[in-house]
């Protein structure tokens, strides 16, 4: 929306709800960004670019959409696929090796070096980037929608869009319940929802499954916090040992996020469990806590659920409709699209 209106477009978004939401995929106070990516080298480029205009948009607003804290990657010398792609460590040092991006090779003592907290088995490898870290993900839609507006663009918050008609004639319309909207160009980014509006035979590549995302105490919360604590992504030998442990931001509550990944059943954004049980949590700290990571308290202080949206090869779907090329679908992003989201919407652009 931002990059077309900064264009000089013609342009309305439409959410169904009033964003920033907790309903999808762009909430939970931070995510994750590194330049460097082991999914695949053609996703740095967009990394790269992303980081120019989160800083772009930092300078316009001064508010911190992006802080540097170091990313931590280590991964099991037999470790899962993550993301789709075995062998994690290596893609993303060759990556940062091909783009010249600052980094480190770690064995086991020098992943205990930057991170002391974590219970190594001996046999990890690492790989350290000093300029990955977080994003704040509400303020980036916020400041993108409020930039946005500030061009010319119109936003129409609380009106779900029921389906898109297309003329054959280069003209598409957007039809919700409170109106219909024609327009040359349409672009989906509905994320866990746009299964609702491709159709099912397009709808069937994708697939929207239940993450957790938690909060838990800290004996010394400083231990976690930016300038102490490294994000980590700890590929383990199977992938439902996944784990990944968020920088304590300075401005953020005293409590360590944390997440895992699970690719158990598929869900809708309509009949998900929003709700995490009690038995959730305690799995989570007995399960991959406890016995991985030393200083975190058994006491949960927050909890949510964020929805990942993923294709069959864990890559993302951006391209015109096949069969209307009106339409440009920018979604799914398989649980790894927001960091690159500011480039994304560049090149849609």
């Amino acid at each position: 929306l931002y990059q077309l209106a900064k264009r000089g477009m013609h342009v309305l978004g439409i959410d169904q709800y009033e964003p920033p939401h907790t309903l999808g995929s762009t909430h939970g106070e931070t995510r994750i960004t590194r330049q460097a990516n082991g999914e695949g080298a053609a996703y740095t480029p967009l990394a790269l670019r992303s980081y120019e205009l989160w800083r772009e948009e930092e300078a316009i607003t001064k508010q911190e959409l992006l802080t540097i804290t170091g990313g931590l990657i280590v991964e099991d010398r037999d470790g899962a696929a993550f993301h789709g792609q075995s062998g994690f460590v290596e893609r993303t040092a060759k990556v940062a090796s091909e783009y010249n991006i600052a980094h480190q090779v770690l064995d086991a003592t020098g992943i205990h070096a930057h991170s002391p907290l974590l219970k190594l088995k001996g046999n990890e490898i690492g790989y350290y980037e000093p300029n990955a870290g977080l994003l704040r993900p509400e303020r980036i839609v916020q400041t993108q929608i409020a930039l946005a507006r500030a061009l010319g663009a119109q936003v129409h918050t609380n009106e779900c869009v029921t389906h898109v008609d297309v003329s054959g004639a280069g003209q598409a319309t957007v039809v919700t319940a409170q109106g219909r909207y024609k327009a040359a160009k349409v672009v989906l980014a509905a994320g866990p929802w746009i299964g609702d509006l491709l159709g099912s035979a397009l709808a069937r590549n994708f697939a929207v499954y239940r993450q957790v995302i938690y909060w838990f105490k800290a004996d010394e919360i400083e231990r976690f916090q930016q300038g102490h604590f490294p994000f980590l992504i700890w590929i383990a030998d199977k992938q439902e040992e996944f784990l990944s442990i968020f920088t304590v931001l300075n401005d953020s509550q005293p409590a360590v996020k944390l997440l895992t990944e699970e690719y158990v059943a598929d869900t809708t954004p309509q009949t998900v469990n929003r709700a995490v049980a009690q038995a959730e949590i305690s799995h989570m700290y007995n399960h991959f806590l406890a016995n991985r990571v030393d200083g975190l308290r058994n006491e949960c202080v927050q909890s949510a659920v964020c929805l990942y949206t993923n294709t069959a090869d864990e890559h993302f779907v951006i391209d015109f409709h096949p069969q209307h090329p009106e339409i440009i679908v920018a979604s799914p992003c398989s649980g790894h699209g927001f960091k690159h989201s500011a480039a994304i919407g560049e090149v849609i652009a």
